[in-house]
């Protein structure tokens, strides 16, 4: 838990650093309260684990999301939105959470890292040329995770596709860039932050090269799934993703939706309805059970339950885990 009882009275972070991020791994000292060490408040858990990762013992990070919560729904309390503005560095994702995006724009412009400003994104799926149903793969052979800028700042009302961290391949491009950053802003360490930087870059790089040769031979290419997370992944492997809600997980889809998903299940040959850990499973169930199929977990990363082992790299080793015979692959 990172919330703190105190009355407000300073704008630093570093005494509600103290309780951490539970289930972060390789966060630093983050509760070392006036250790003098940099201080980074990330969003929610992708870009947190990312920032615990590169910054390793020379900073303290900070997540403004509580474990096992639905990151879209954060609302920012006077204290996080006075950590945003006390922090050395804040990491975020524009798109995901509006109250961050505003927080960051007011208070830590000049020391922020939006995530999906140093990769190729792809539009939201209502703007990609294709329905509501979901975005369909475009270009996915990128080797090493190299991927083009897409112009720096993006507008107010973000017109992309947030969900960037469930392509590894991207992932490691943010990874180094963080770690270019945090180097740039706390010298002192720089060789330190660039270095884990690329290892975990390296990690990300061999997962995406797993993602690659699971699903290069598979029967089937599309994923039914709760939302409209699964973008990136579609868009990097080669994948059709058709969701039953749009990028707002909570959203529920009329009964003449559902009658088109069950239609085009049945026509897709498709056998799994995939499920998140975060988000009710009522609808997928009731799409399952209509068009004869199964349920599985694809998880979006967003968040990690209070008390899990799992991390970033873990959950989705079990998500190639799920797809591969969900699909199909040989």
């Amino acid at each position: 838990m990172f919330t703190s009882r105190r009355p407000l009275r300073t704008l630093s972070i570093t005494a509600l650093a103290v309780a951490g991020l539970a289930g972060l791994t390789a966060c630093g000292d983050a509760g070392a309260g006036g250790s003098g060490k940099t201080e980074v408040v990330a969003s929610f858990y992708p870009v947190a684990w990312l920032a615990g990762r590169v910054a390793g013992g020379d900073a303290t990070v900070q997540t403004l999301t509580r474990p096992g919560t639905e990151p879209h729904d954060l609302e920012l309390t006077p204290r996080q939105i006075a950590d945003v503005g006390g922090a050395d560095y804040a990491v975020y994702v524009k798109g995901v959470q509006p109250a961050v995006d505003e927080a960051v724009r007011k208070s830590a412009a000049d020391r922020s890292l939006d995530a999906a400003s140093v990769v190729k994104t792809i539009p939201a799926p209502s703007q990609a040329g294709h329905d509501e149903h979901g975005h369909e793969g475009g270009e996915h052979g990128h080797e090493g995770g190299e991927h083009g800028h897409e112009g720096g700042e993006h507008d107010h009302d973000v017109a992309h596709d947030p969900h960037i961290w469930l392509d590894p391949s991207r992932m490691a491009t943010i990874a180094t860039a963080l770690g270019d950053r945090l180097a740039a802003a706390d010298t002192a360490h720089a060789a330190g932050y660039k270095s884990r930087a690329a290892a975990v870059a390296g990690e990300l790089t061999a997962l995406d090269r797993a993602f690659q040769d699971g699903l290069k031979s598979c029967e089937r290419k599309t994923i039914v799934t709760a939302h409209a997370a699964f973008g990136y992944l579609a868009d990097r492997y080669g994948l059709k993703q058709v969701s039953i809600a749009g990028v707002d997980a909570s959203a529920e889809p009329s009964p003449r939706r559902l009658a088109e998903l069950t239609h085009e299940v049945k026509e897709t040959r498709t056998t799994t309805i995939f499920t998140e850990t975060l988000v009710s499973p009522r609808v997928a169930e009731t799409l399952a059970r209509s068009a004869g199929v199964r349920t599985a977990v694809l998880d979006p990363v967003e968040g990690v339950k209070q008390g899990s082992s799992d991390d970033y790299l873990s959950i989705m080793r079990k998500n190639l885990e799920t797809l591969e015979p969900a699909l199909g692959c040989r």
